[in-house]
């Protein structure tokens, strides 16, 4: 069984021109959860924040407004709150999944993720991660332009995925 995730940190880039890349999924993520539980984003030293209750959880969501490559400036913080790496969630786009597969794992390397590439250095590997697969250009060298890109597919398709997301969320705080 997996310790109680107390937070929540989806990885994207601060700003409208971001709002919808694929980089942005984990920001996408958690706005739909704080939507779904009524959670209310305010802002707090380098990041956006809200509290929310999941099947009688206190759960802080958080989007680091660092952009991307800082985006572990935010763990000072959850450390600050008796947080540890074995007690986060990070949401994130996975070029390594083909797009519309969800799934979740704890710890491993960043794969050249700079999001997680950051969160690692601060915390060490030890966290769940719930991965949201957006594909992978042909050629390597498009990777960059690629996650800065917004999705292709139809909003249907995001919502739905996004909803998926939320539901494998919530499922983690459920009675077993």
């Amino acid at each position: 069984m997996n310790p109680e995730i107390l937070a929540i940190i989806g990885l994207g880039n601060p700003g409208r021109q971001y709002q919808f890349n694929r980089h942005n999924a984990g920001f996408l993520v958690l706005d739909a959860l704080a939507d779904k539980l009524g959670g209310s984003w305010r802002t707090k030293e380098h990041m956006e924040l809200a509290e929310v209750m999941i099947n009688g959880h206190k759960v802080l969501l958080i989007k680091p407004q660092t952009f991307m490559n800082s985006s572990g400036k935010v763990i000072p913080f959850l450390i600050k709150q008796g947080i540890k790496a074995e007690n986060i969630l990070v949401v994130h786009d996975e070029l390594e999944l083909p797009f519309g597969q969800i799934k979740t794992k704890v710890g491993g390397s960043h794969k050249g993720h700079n999001g997680l590439k950051s969160i690692i250095s601060v915390c060490g590997a030890d966290f769940m991660r719930l991965r949201f697969g957006i594909g992978r250009p042909e050629n390597r060298d498009h990777v960059p332009d690629y996650v800065l890109q917004n999705f292709k597919e139809s909003d249907a398709q995001i919502e739905q995925l996004i909803g998926q997301s939320v539901d494998i969320i919530s499922s983690l705080y459920e009675s077993k």
